[in-house]
């Protein structure tokens, strides 16, 4: 029953999933508890692709497939209130020029949009579209679950291989920071590889996803190095920006893959 719970507290706080009123106070709320329910970040992860698949299946039968897959990303972000999104702006905008540790932590807490956040959201969401649309709308669903699982896969990676960035921070990234062990870090591991093996079974395919992995990893590390090199360690908002990252590059992954393997790739001049 614990674990439910613990799973219900990852929704309730990465995702706009109605976790309220009664239920909400049956979940129950501590910054350790909260920490914990990280485990199930991945699994929050295959929820939401599973929702943004359940509206694109139904639009992709009567609309071009560039369109059925922008409804289907723009309930995507409304699902997730844009959490991670706004983490990829403010990581570009703090990231964008050549500042201190605490010019770059500063830009990172103002709400404001600049310019490299701007251009940055647009690019990354303008890559994801055409990625997914470039796809055939039976490979959709599966990239979707794939993508999102292992995304925040690396996310939890990040969190557990470096320290947090703002020790005297109030943000809602510190209670996961501070409390984050090693066995919250293999559940969200083994969820990760038991709903990757569930993308692969759809599939009756692994190197594509293979190809997506691998793409999302070096991504991964790549951010992680950035946060490494001039913060010391990660933020709430670099984390997002990790989950962003290695969801669009996971379906560069997929693409590339089944584009070698000559697998019929359907792209639409009009998305």
């Amino acid at each position: 029953m614990e674990q439910i719970k613990l799973f219900l507290l990852a929704l309730q706080f990465f995702t706009r999933i109605p976790v309220r009123g009664r239920l909400s106070a049956w979940v129950g709320y501590s910054p350790e508890r909260l920490s914990q329910s990280t485990r199930y970040f991945p699994l929050v992860g295959g929820v939401v692709a599973f929702f943004i698949g359940l509206i694109y299946a139904p639009c992709a039968l009567y609309l071009p497939q560039g369109i059925s897959v922008i409804i289907a990303l723009a309930f995507g972000v409304w699902l997730t209130g844009a959490f991670h999104e706004d983490g990829w702006i403010d990581f570009c905008d703090a990231f964008g020029g050549q500042r201190d540790k605490a010019q770059t932590l500063a830009i990172m807490q103002d709400s404001r949009i600049g310019s490299y956040g701007a251009i940055a959201i647009v690019l990354l969401m303008a890559f994801k579209i055409k990625s997914l649309a470039a796809l055939d709308p039976s490979w959709v669903g599966v990239a979707l679950l794939a993508a999102h699982v292992w995304s925040r896969m690396c996310a939890v990676v990040v969190m557990r291989s470096l320290p947090y960035a703002r020790p005297d921070d109030d943000s809602k990234a510190k209670p996961i920071a501070e409390n984050l062990k090693t066995f919250d870090t293999v559940i969200a591991l083994v969820l990760t590889l038991v709903l990757m093996a569930l993308a692969v079974w759809l599939a009756s395919s692994a190197r594509p996803f293979m190809w997506g992995a691998s793409s999302s990893v070096l991504g991964m590390l790549y951010l992680r190095r950035m946060m490494k090199q001039r913060l010391g360690g990660y933020t709430g908002d670099g984390l997002g920006a990790v989950q962003q990252v290695s969801e669009a590059l996971f379906y560069l992954g997929i693409l590339i893959a089944l584009s070698a393997d000559n697998v019929e790739v359907t792209v639409d001049p009009t998305s």
